[in-house]
């Protein structure tokens, strides 16, 4: 692997930088506005972002080009450091194969190009911010990216009664730190761009820990016995948007992928 670090690695640095010298400077009223909730619990309240390429492989890789050609470096896939604890995904000898199946037939095969919702813990690090928005009795997650959104219920809750995209997110607080537990996930979805999966037995454990106003460590654990040999986790550091008007904007994708799935499907007239 390339020991550089990619234009867009720098890019998020400096980006970083800029949000803690804004930090900084909002001085203790800002600290005070995002530190406790009225039951005195963490506020994470806000709109939140990944800076970094887990979107496209969780694993570290080179820079490479993109399925397009001739889309030139604008489509390539920018060289990133691994967010996996000890670096490598630990699969069991007979989802490599699928693993490699996946990254070869990435372009049909992703679910992220049809816009399916993402599932977690990938709608954390896509290349789009989310907002969390925190009440005692439960949190609601919305991401920008197809609209996505999930409830964490923060009482006792049933069980999930039905696997979906999302899943059935269960949370409680431990310390300052908010611990959501996620099941009920199908097995439709992709970890990242590079073909990592997993199956309908994903289990995530996911942990959010602020590290002051501007950001938090973002963990999860993931577990799937069809997939992987042992549990393992990635962690990452998440960004507050600090733009005065930041706000989710629209990404209603299913109107972009339309022609792909469905063109075949149009009656075809006359010439």
């Amino acid at each position: 692997m390339h020991d550089h670090r990619c234009a867009s690695l720098a890019a998020a640095a400096v980006f970083a930088a800029l949000q803690l010298a804004a930090l900084a400077e909002a001085g203790p009223a800002r600290a005070a506005e995002t530190g406790r909730t009225p039951d005195g619990k963490a506020d994470l309240n806000g709109i939140w972002q990944a800076l970094n390429t887990a979107n496209w492989d969780l694993e570290e890789h080179a820079a490479r080009p993109g399925l397009m050609v001739a889309l030139g470096a604008q489509g390539a896939v920018p060289a990133g450091q691994s967010v996996v604890e000890g670096g490598e995904i630990p699969y069991l000898p007979g989802a490599v194969a699928k693993r490699k199946a996946n990254f070869d037939n990435r372009l049909a095969a992703d679910p992220e190009i049809k816009c399916y919702l993402p599932g977690v813990p990938r709608a954390t690090y896509m290349p789009f911010p989310f907002q969390i928005v925190q009440t005692p009795g439960q949190i609601l997650i919305a991401y920008e990216y197809a609209g996505a959104t999930r409830t964490v219920y923060m009482d006792k809750a049933a069980p999930a009664p039905a696997d979906s995209w999302m899943g059935h997110s269960v949370g409680h607080w431990e310390g300052d730190t908010l611990v959501v537990d996620v099941t009920g996930l199908n097995g439709e979805t992709w970890l990242d761009r590079a073909g990592n999966f997993h199956s309908d037995e994903l289990h995530v454990v996911e942990r959010y820990s602020p590290l002051g106003a501007g950001a938090l460590r973002y963990e999860a654990v993931i577990e799937d016995p069809k997939v992987f040999s042992r549990p393992w986790k990635i962690t990452m550091p998440l960004y507050r948007r600090l733009e005065p008007n930041a706000q989710l904007m629209e990404f209603r994708c299913v109107e972009f992928v339309e022609e792909l799935m469905y063109g075949h499907l149009r009656k075809q007239t006359a010439k």
